[in-house]
């Protein structure tokens, strides 16, 4: 029996951020930085934070309440920890491994590394696998900067979760998600444009020669990849070659409804499909596609994609 059997929902990405991440948080004072509970990000922000978003003991009920066998958290690639200079990020990084490796159950974690050797220590550590700025993938010849840690994971079987980086200059003076616009974007611009377009660009860079060159790695995208799968039609009219659904290129859900994850199902079917929800920014979203499709998304294909952890990871 693995560990997911005994419950049923799986998700596949929230982020938490435990104490020894925030204290590090508060110690720095250039960005990424908390100053109490207000988050400094470059070149966006600030934001608040709130701090129920980081109990982990109310996240842990929260986590009871929905049902979970496992929630796997991430720091977010959007602080932009693996853009950091190394010592900077090596400080954060141990920060985030000492925290997440302490949560209780169901949390397990996504790593965050620069080199292959923090990669292949937080996965002797417990981690699920690597979350991955969408950026560093979509940006030329990111495959090939990527690769050395692409492939730690494909020889351990590990999974990378692909999720928007920094917004940057492409959200200034917003105030972060449901906020109100400061002199500049709305609160939600950096969700709904810079990091949509990120993903999708990243859906078509890993597209490009991604699964030729590794050809057993488990990759997911967040957020349905910023529906960059629907774009086939529009890639094969302007050159692009028709390709099969691809059995270990997964997309998660979470912040969409019935209407967007319907039509990725029509283009991908539903075997790729994994239930996300971005907590503590969004919740679950009820699906009305029947008893079988809800198991094979927030169950059977979750589990698919972490194969290898259930045998790997520490009980």
């Amino acid at each position: 029996m693995n560990r997911f059997s005994n419950r049923v929902t799986i998700d596949l990405h929230q982020h938490l951020w435990p104490a020894p991440l925030l204290t590090v948080l508060r110690e720095r004072r250039t960005p990424p930085r908390l100053d109490g509970w207000t988050l400094h990000l470059a070149g966006e922000g600030p934001f608040a934070v709130d701090p129920a978003h980081h109990d982990i003991a109310a996240r842990t009920a929260l986590a009871e309440e929905d049902g979970l066998a496992l929630a796997a958290v991430a720091p977010s690639a959007a602080l932009g920890l693996e853009r950091l200079p190394a010592a900077e990020f090596a400080e954060l990084a141990a920060a985030w491994q000492e925290g997440a490796a302490a949560l209780p159950v169901p949390f397990r974690w996504w790593a965050t590394a620069q080199e292959p050797g923090q990669l292949q220590a937080a996965l002797d550590a417990g981690a699920l696998g690597l979350e991955l700025g969408a950026g560093a993938l979509a940006a030329p010849h990111g495959l090939e900067r990527v690769a050395p840690l692409f492939e730690v994971l494909q020889a351990a079987g590990r999974p990378v979760l692909i999720h928007p980086g920094p917004a940057g200059e492409a959200n200034p003076g917003g105030s972060g998600a449901g906020g109100d616009a400061t002199g500049g974007r709305p609160g939600w611009w950096a969700a709904a444009v810079p990091y949509v377009a990120e993903l999708h660009a990243s859906w078509w860079a890993w597209a490009d020669g991604g699964r030729e060159r590794f050809p057993s790695l488990p990759v997911c995208f967040v957020a349905l990849a910023g529906l960059g799968p629907l774009h086939g039609e529009r890639v094969r009219a302007r050159g692009g070659r028709s390709r099969p659904v691809d059995p270990l290129t997964f997309v998660e859900t979470s912040s969409y409804g019935t209407q967007a994850v319907d039509a990725v199902i029509r283009v991908l079917g539903i075997d790729v499909v994994c239930h996300g929800t971005d907590r503590p920014y969004a919740g679950p979203v009820p699906l009305p596609f029947g008893e079988a499709a809800d198991h094979a998304i927030r169950a059977a294909n979750p589990r698919r994609l972490l194969a290898a952890v259930a045998e790997a990871v520490p009980a």
